[in-house]
C-alpha cells in the first residue's frame, strides 16, 4: 500500500510561511501583489483564480483580476500586459489559460516576459528554465518537485517517465527531474507500448490529462507516483487524476491524490513565487 504525497498539507504549511514572509515586507511598507488576466467565459477559470484570491488574501498578500471577455482586442490585452508590467505596485501577473479563442496567447505571453511570470510559462521563462538559470519556475511541476523533496524521496539516477508534453507541466516537469539528476525519458499520444515504458520508471509523472490513463498494472512495484491531472468524468463527483489511484496505490511506494496532491502545491508555489518577487525589491 503507497504512502501519500500530501499536497494539501505541505501547501498550508508553505502558507503559513507567506504569512510570516508577508508580514516582513509589509513592515517595510511592501504589499506583495499578484494581478491575474482570467477569461470572463470560462467558469472554471474564475473559480481556480477566486481560489488563488482567498489563499492570497489569507496570505496578506493583495491583487486584481481582469477579466478578458470575446470584445477584448489582442491590442487592448497587450496594452494590459505592458500597464501591469510597468507598475512598479504589481509583483507578479499570472495570465490564466485558457484565453478566449480569438486572442493570440503565445503573443501574449511573449509581452509578459520574465520578471513578473510567476507562473513560469512564457518563453522567457521556459529559456531560462533549459538554461540552468535563475527565474521563476512553472507552478505546477516546481509544486510537485517540492513535495518528493519534502518527503525527502530519492532522485539521483533514478528512471522517471513524463506522460505528457505540454509548456505547462510535462516539458518543464522533465527538465525539472533532469535537474535533480534523473534519467527522463517523455511520453505522449504517439509513443508506442507507452504501458511497458512506464513500467521500467521510478518516478512516474501523468500529466497527459486523460482521465485514469495508467492502471495499476502500468507501475513498477515501488515506484514513486505523481498525479497532476484534473478531470470531469460524466456521473462521478469531483476531480479524477490521470492515475487509477485504486488500483495504483496498491503498487506504488509514494502516490499523489487528486484531489488534495498536486492542486495545492501548484497554487502555493505560485503564491510564494510573487513573494519572492516582492522580496527583491
Amino acid at each position: 500500500m503507497a504512502n501519500i504525497l500530501d499536497g494539501l498539507t505541505l501547501s498550508k504549511e508553505i502558507r503559513a510561511q507567506l504569512k510570516e514572509r508577508v508580514d516582513v515586507l509589509r513592515a517595510r511598507g511592501i504589499v506583495p501583489r499578484l494581478d491575474v488576466l482570467v477569461a470572463a467565459t470560462d467558469p472554471a477559470s474564475l473559480s481556480y483564480v477566486r481560489m488563488k484570491r482567498k489563499w492570497a488574501e489569507t496570505a496578506g498578500m493583495e491583487g486584481e483580476s481582469w477579466e478578458i471577455n470575446d470584445q477584448t482586442t489582442q491590442a487592448e490585452l497587450i496594452d494590459k500586459i505592458g500597464e501591469l508590467n510597468a507598475n512598479p505596485l504589481v509583483h507578479g501577473i499570472l495570465l490564466q489559460h485558457p484565453l478566449p479563442k480569438h486572442l493570440d496567447e503565445n503573443a501574449a505571453l511573449m509581452a509578459l516576459g520574465a520578471d513578473k511570470d510567476v507562473d513560469g510559462i512564457t518563453p522567457q521563462s521556459l529559456g531560462r528554465l533549459v538554461a540552468d538559470l535563475e527565474g521563476f519556475r512553472c507552478a505546477t511541476p516546481a509544486g510537485a518537485i517540492k513535495l518528493l523533496e519534502r518527503y525527502e524521496i530519492p532522485l539521483v539516477g533514478k528512471r522517471a517517465v513524463v506522460i505528457g508534453r505540454s509548456v505547462i507541466v510535462g516539458k518543464p516537469m522533465a527538465l525539472m527531474l533532469l535537474q535533480k539528476h534523473c534519467t527522463v525519458t517523455i511520453a505522449h499520444s504517439r509513443t508506442q507500448n507507452l504501458a511497458d515504458l512506464c513500467r521500467e520508471a521510478d518516478v512516474l509523472v501523468a500529466a497527459v490529462g486523460k482521465a485514469e490513463l495508467v492502471k495499476g498494472d502500468w507501475i513498477k512495484p515501488g515506484a514513486v507516483v505523481i498525479d497532476a491531472g484534473y478531470n470531469k468524468v460524466e456521473g462521478r463527483k469531483g476531480d479524477v487524476g490521470d492515475v487509477e489511484f485504486e488500483t495504483a496505490k496498491e503498487v506504488a511506494s509514494w502516490i499523489t491524490p487528486v484531489p488534495g496532491g498536486v492542486g495545492p502545491m501548484t497554487v502555493a508555489t505560485l503564491l510564494s513565487n510573487a513573494v519572492d518577487a516582492a522580496e527583491r525589491i
